[in-house]
């Protein structure tokens, strides 16, 4: 019997790589003070880097995801309302992304 050659594409392979996400640890604890609905918010986040990395966000312009500068400089940072963000950090080499912390923004 003929063996059939498995073709993988570089986009397809990628595609089937899962992302990585770490929290920290203050991260569960601080979620209890939060809306539940922030909760699930974050979720829809987590799935969606979860599944096809943080370039997806910028696919949805809700999420308003963007570089942060100053002492936060090589963070980054993602609406889950307008006032709730995740500030997360990504690490390439090791497909990862570490969520920092869930913070209220204050206007």
């Amino acid at each position: 019997m003929a063996e059939i050659p498995l073709l993988i594409t570089f986009e397809r392979l990628l595609y089937m790589i899962m992302w990585i996400i770490q929290e920290h640890r203050s991260i569960l604890k601080s979620m209890r003070y939060f809306p539940a609905w922030i909760a699930k918010e974050y979720e829809v986040w987590k799935d969606l880097v979860h599944r096809h990395g943080p370039e997806i966000l910028g696919q949805y312009p809700g999420y308003r995801d963007e570089a942060l500068k100053g002492a936060r400089a090589g963070q980054r940072s993602s609406r889950l309302n307008r006032q709730y963000r995740v500030i997360y950090a990504v690490d390439r080499e090791v497909i990862t992304i570490y969520v920092l912390e869930i913070t209220p923004h204050d206007y």
